[in-house]
Formats: C-alpha cells, sequence, structure tokens
C-alpha cells in the first residue's frame, strides 16, 4: 500500500504544479503594477484582513462560519502535512510536535476538525437550503455556483471526518493492546471512537486503512480542484491581501514604468484586453470568492444600474479561464473586453465610492480596473453623450459648465460688505489657500457653501487667499472619468498656480478637491479639509460655537465616499457637529462611516444620466429618514446637491433638509461672529 500513497502523493503534486503553472501564465502576460512598498504595512495587512479575518463579522453568521473554518484550516495544516508523510514511513512526526506540545496541538486539532465539520455543515444547509439573496445570480449575470459551493463544505467535511476515523480506529487498535489512550469530550474523534468500540482488530485495521485512502485521495482532489473555481481564493487570498492597495485615495497611473510626459507614445491607453490588466487585477479575479458582500453594498448594483462589483470580476475570470485553458484549445478571445463581457454602460455606473472595496475581506480592487476600461473607452472616442459637453467645457474653460474663468471668484462679492477676500498672486501670498473648487465657484447654491467657509475661516483667525481665475478644476472626476491628459493638464496648471500663491498650506471644503489635492497631485503644500481644520482647533478649545438655528433638532451626518472610505476622516465632521450645543446627533446604524452609502452624485456623475430602477440619493434619504433625522449634515457639495435633489424627488422636502457642515457652522458662530444676520444668503 505504501507504493499506491507514494503514487498519490506524486500525482497530486504534479498535476497541482502543472494547474498552478497554467494559472501563471497570465499574470506573467500582464501589464506591471508596483506592489513591493511599505513591506511593514503590508505584513500588518496580512496579520490583520488575512489572518485576523478582521472584516469577515460585517455579515455576522457567514463571516463567524467563515472564520471558524479559516481557524480550523489553519490549525488542522499541520495535521494533513503529517498524513501525507505517513504514507512514506509509519509513524513520521513533525519537528516540534512530540511530547506534551504534540499531545497539546493533538487536544487543539481534534476540537478544531469538530467545529470546522460544524461549521461546513451550516455552511452547506445556508447555502443550500436558504440561499441568501446576495448569493443569487440573474440570469442574464452569470452562474451562482451552487454546486462547486456544496462540493467544498462537503469534501471539506471528508477531510476532517477520515482523519478523526483514521485515529480513532488506530486508538481503538491501541486500546486492544493495552496501551492507556483518550479521546477529548465531544470531537468527532470521540465519536468515531464510540462507534468502533465493539469493532475487531481486522475491522478496525480496514477501517483505519480507508479512512486513510479516502484522506488522501480527497486531499489531493480538493488541492488540484481549487485552482478551477472560486475556492481558488483559498490559496491567494494572503497573497491578494498582501500585495492589495495601501493608498486607497489614489489612481493608478495608466501604466507603471512610463513617464507622464511620454504617456503620447503608447500605442493605447487605459485596458481593452485581458492583458492589459496588471498583474494584481489578474490576482484580484482568480481570490474572487464570490460571497456578494461587494455588490450587497455597491449603490450602483441596489438600484439596479448595470454594474455588479461581483460578476464584474467572475466574468473577467471566465474570461481568463477560457483564454488560458489548463489543457486542449484557447478560446479565440479577439473580442474587445467592453462590449464583450462588458456592457459600456456597466463601465460607466461605477460612482468610484469604494464600498465595494471597503467590504472585500480578500483586498480584491475595482476603482482602478473601471477607470483603466474607462481610459480605454475615452481613447477610443466612445464617450456618454451625456458627458462629452461637461468635459469639453473643462478642457476649454478649465470648469464643467463652461462659465469664464474671470467669474470664478464672483461668489465672493457677497462678502465685501463684511471682508475682502483675498486673490492672490506672487505680489500677495499668503500663508493659507483656500482651494474653492469648480461646484462651489459657480454653482448658485453651492456659492453660499464658499461664503460660509470664508466667514468661518475669518472667524477661526485664519488668514486666507483665493486662488480666483488662475484656479481650475481639481481634475478629479476627470481622471476616474478616464481622461488622463486632460487631468494632467488640470493638475499642471493648478500647481503652478498654487505655488505662485506662496500657501504654506491649502484647505478645501471639497471632498473631491481634497482626494486629489492630496492624492493625485505632488509638489504642493500639505492639504487639509475644513473639518479637519475646525476639529483641530476645537480640541484645542482655540474654536466655539453656541445655540442657534438648528438647536433642538435631530441631525444625521452623511459620509461623503472622499472623505470617508478613501481618506479615513469620519471623527473629525462629527466632532464639529458635537461642539455645537443642543444638537441631537444619530447614525444611520449600519450605513456610515465606512460603510456610508453614496449619494451616487460625485463630480461629473451629476452629468451622467445611468440606467436605474431609482435614484440612489432617494435610497440615501430613505436611510436617513429611518434615523429620525430632522437634518442631514454633509460635508461636500456634491453631496448636498445631490441629497437636495432626492428629498425632493422622494417628497420629503418638507420633513427634512440638507444642510454642509460649513454652513451648519456659520450659522451657529458666536454673535459677532461675521455673517450670522445673512447667513441663508
Amino acid at each position: 500500500m505504501a507504493f499506491v500513497y507514494i503514487l498519490i502523493t506524486c500525482a497530486g503534486i504534479c498535476l497541482f504544479a502543472y494547474i498552478l503553472y497554467r494559472r501563471l501564465v497570465p499574470l506573467f502576460r500582464a501589464a506591471p503594477d508596483q506592489r513591493v512598498d511599505r513591506i511593514g504595512a503590508r505584513i500588518g495587512k496580512v496579520l490583520q484582513i488575512w489572518l485576523g479575518q478582521w472584516r469577515q463579522p460585517r455579515y455576522l453568521l457567514a463571516g463567524m462560519i467563515h472564520i471558524f473554518i479559516f481557524a480550523g484550516f489553519v490549525l488542522l495544516g499541520a495535521r494533513s502535512l503529517q498524513l501525507i508523510l505517513i504514507g512514506f514511513w509509519d509513524g513520521a512526526a513533525l519537528p516540534g510536535l512530540g511530547g506534551q506540545t504534540g499531545a497539546a496541538y493533538n487536544l487543539v486539532k481534534d476540537y478544531a476538525a469538530t467545529w470546522v465539520f460544524i461549521a461546513c455543515v451550516i455552511a452547506a444547509v445556508r447555502r443550500g437550503v436558504f440561499r441568501p439573496a446576495r448569493y443569487q445570480a440573474p440570469p442574464a449575470l452569470g452562474k451562482d455556483h451552487l454546486g462547486e459551493a456544496l462540493l467544498v463544505p462537503g469534501l471539506i467535511c471528508a477531510l476532517v471526518v477520515s482523519e478523526s476515523l483514521f485515529e480513532a480506529s488506530l486508538q481503538m487498535a491501541q486500546a486492544r493492546a493495552g496501551a492507556a489512550v483518550s479521546a477529548p469530550p465531544l470531537t468527532l474523534l470521540w465519536a468515531g471512537r464510540a462507534l468502533m468500540g465493539g469493532l475487531g482488530l481486522p475491522v478496525l485495521q480496514a477501517v483505519n486503512s480507508v479512512s486513510y485512502f479516502v484522506h488522501e485521495v480527497v486531499f489531493f482532489f480538493f488541492l488540484c480542484f481549487l485552482p478551477l473555481g472560486k475556492h481558488f481564493h483559498v490559496l491567494t487570498s494572503l497573497f491578494n491581501v498582501f500585495f492589495m492597495r495601501l493608498h486607497p485615495g489614489k489612481v493608478k497611473p495608466v501604466r507603471y514604468g512610463v513617464d507622464e510626459d511620454r504617456l503620447d507614445d503608447l500605442p493605447e491607453f487605459g485596458v481593452s484586453k485581458l492583458e492589459h490588466f496588471t498583474w494584481k487585477h489578474i490576482l484580484d479575479f482568480y481570490t474572487c470568492a464570490d460571497c456578494g458582500r461587494c455588490s450587497d453594498r455597491c449603490p450602483a448594483n441596489r438600484v439596479k444600474r448595470p454594474l455588479s462589483p461581483r460578476f464584474f470580476t467572475i466574468k473577467a475570470r471566465d474570461r481568463v479561464y477560457a483564454k488560458y485553458p489548463l489543457w486542449g484549445k484557447a478560446m479565440e478571445a479577439r473580442q474587445a473586453l467592453v462590449g464583450g463581457i462588458y456592457g459600456e454602460d456597466e463601465i460607466w455606473s461605477c460612482t468610484t465610492c469604494g464600498a465595494c472595496e471597503q467590504e472585500c475581506p480578500l483586498g480584491i480592487e475595482y476603482i482602478d480596473k473601471i477607470v483603466d476600461l474607462r481610459r480605454g473607452l475615452v481613447d477610443q472616442g466612445r464617450v456618454p453623450q451625456s458627458l462629452q459637453k461637461p468635459l469639453g467645457a473643462l478642457e476649454k474653460r478649465g470648469n464643467p459648465w463652461g462659465k469664464s474663468q474671470r467669474i470664478r471668484a464672483d461668489w465672493a462679492k457677497e462678502l465685501a460688505d463684511e471682508f475682502a477676500v483675498i486673490v492672490t498672486s506672487e505680489k500677495e501670498p499668503v500663508d493659507t489657500l483656500y482651494f474653492v473648487g469648480s461646484v462651489s465657484s459657480y454653482d448658485d447654491r453651492m456659492q453660499r457653501i464658499a461664503q460660509a467657509t470664508a466667514r468661518v475661516l475669518r472667524h477661526a483667525g485664519v488668514e486666507f487667499g483665493v486662488l480666483g481665475k488662475a484656479e481650475s478644476d481639481s481634475g478629479h472626476e476627470v481622471r476616474r472619468f478616464g481622461e488622463e491628459s486632460l487631468f494632467l493638464a488640470l493638475r499642471d496648471a493648478n500647481t503652478e498656480a498654487i505655488l505662485n500663491s506662496g500657501a504654506a498650506r491649502i484647505v478645501t471644503a471639497d471632498p473631491h478637491d481634497y482626494n486629489a489635492l492630496k492624492n493625485d497631485y505632488r509638489g504642493i503644500p500639505p492639504v487639509m479639509h475644513l473639518s479637519q481644520l475646525l476639529s483641530r482647533k476645537i480640541v484645542q478649545n482655540e474654536f466655539a460655537l453656541e445655540r442657534g438655528e438648528y438647536t433642538g433638532k435631530t441631525v444625521v451626518y452623511h459620509d461623503p465616499c472622499y472623505l470617508g472610505r478613501h481618506n479615513g476622516l469620519y471623527d473629525e465632521p462629527r466632532r464639529v457637529i458635537d461642539a455645537i450645543p443642543g444638537l441631537r446627533r444619530v447614525e444611520m446604524v449600519g450605513n456610515c462611516r465606512d460603510r456610508s452609502f453614496c449619494c451616487g452624485g460625485g463630480g461629473l456623475a451629476l452629468f451622467y444620466e445611468p440606467e436605474e430602477e431609482q435614484r440612489i440619493g432617494v435610497v440615501r434619504v430613505g436611510m436617513a429618514r429611518e434615523a429620525g433625522a430632522e437634518v442631514i449634515v454633509t460635508a461636500c457639495p456634491f453631496c448636498l446637491a445631490n441629497i437636495e435633489d432626492a428629498l425632493k424627488i422622494a417628497g420629503l422636502d418638507q420633513e427634512m433638509e440638507v444642510i454642509d457642515l460649513m454652513e451648519l457652522v456659520e450659522r451657529h458662530l458666536p454673535q459677532g461672529g461675521q455673517g450670522r444676520r445673512d447667513a441663508k444668503g
């Protein structure tokens, strides 16, 4: 029999090595990626997200089931290796697992096998009988992989049961010979011994041999099966988490290793075929566990836009498997990705909110892939009609409305009776530069945010200036909508103007501008969101607010995606709100902080006209209503615009209102503070 076990082991290892080699081929043919920086931070992510399973409990029942199975797998790995070695020579043991250490490990191992068995049974029943909605697959999108989802728990159960029967039969045979052996109570080993209590030595020998054979066959079948489907994540997840993106607010360059001034030399921008994705993105496709968490939290998917992050990944993985098969003829894959496995509306439907990436327990990324696909579409001139006009206006006038740069600072005229807003220049430098942004400069409603911000800054004792006509759009959405060359032109123009201002720091009330200046620009002074500035002053007792117009109101704070998920600013805005006496702040429980729900209207998305059953903003105001809020406070002009529209569409504009954080602060400045009397504009 030893020869048979050696043959099974060698055949299993060789087949697995071949499959793994074939799966690695697409990674070597993919575009380059740079993922070897900040090794300490990456190890920390592995310890937290992979080993600590940090994100799993966000879906409590499924998460706890997975944690038990994962922990059991880790603990039982040594035992599986030991059983393989036993096939080569009897009594093989791993170093360090002898004596008391070995006895302790065996105790833990026996209980681990038991809880893994129970967890797998629960998982199979839950998946096959109760079938939660997020696992289902609409026929137009793909398969629900139910068969694989039931097969794998069955294989795991077969592994732990066969190992326990192997050990139980061995112990019972030793007991017949007078040896003192024991089994931990309420374990599979304990149950196996109870079942074999009356069996003779020949039968025990047969059970021992058969259970070992079953374990070996199932183990190597399982090992070679993993790279064939969604359970490839068992092998790839550690690496995927290690190489995951460490800067959520950043977007990858068009191509790593190519300088920005040489982009015109590239034959094409972005991604139009499979190999244009980076090797990390291919690894993402392999690592998807098909758990549906990304789509469950995706605002575009919630309102039935033609986008599901889950199937975005699965369709790409299926394309990889078809184009690079393990054996046989490769699929003819000349068809473009967009127009092939993806629709154009699918790619433009993403709001880049980052909810999918925040939710994924395996470090899978989506925004870079979406942006790269958009770059490819832009390169081919395939831009939605509703976006062509604002993009053209940005190129000609530096703002999506196409208005003159000369009137960019006209919002400050209403402040002339109170104080003068300095327009910076080389002759009149400032210490603090207020980057106003396009929407707050040109939109009539959002200009009130700029005016409130100016009043708050003045009350806080901050001497500031603005760029005026020298300021252009930050280009935040321009880059994320795939117009890389236009973004670079906007960035370079703004960088020159910022440096000419002589400012030592930049402040802004717009999270999109904040994210662009912080993460997309380089060589400029440090940037702060106004909530950070005010929060710091409140902590240092340098800024106080008083009772006012909203005293006694119940308010809820809506976390803007690019302030929260992309830059981790959750507490600062709340600290500012809580500094206002008499306000009652509530939370949209389950839909706040890093699980905040996008308003659906960031940047150029205000101009995009997607197919959807319901406005994303309407879903969001419904959440605020359920929280019992009378006032929605946000810290983003785009969120303000979209939520105001959503309140009207939902017929809730008489029940609730939305206000920007700077407007709220302005209306609670102490008596004598600038602008109190005319705060409403």
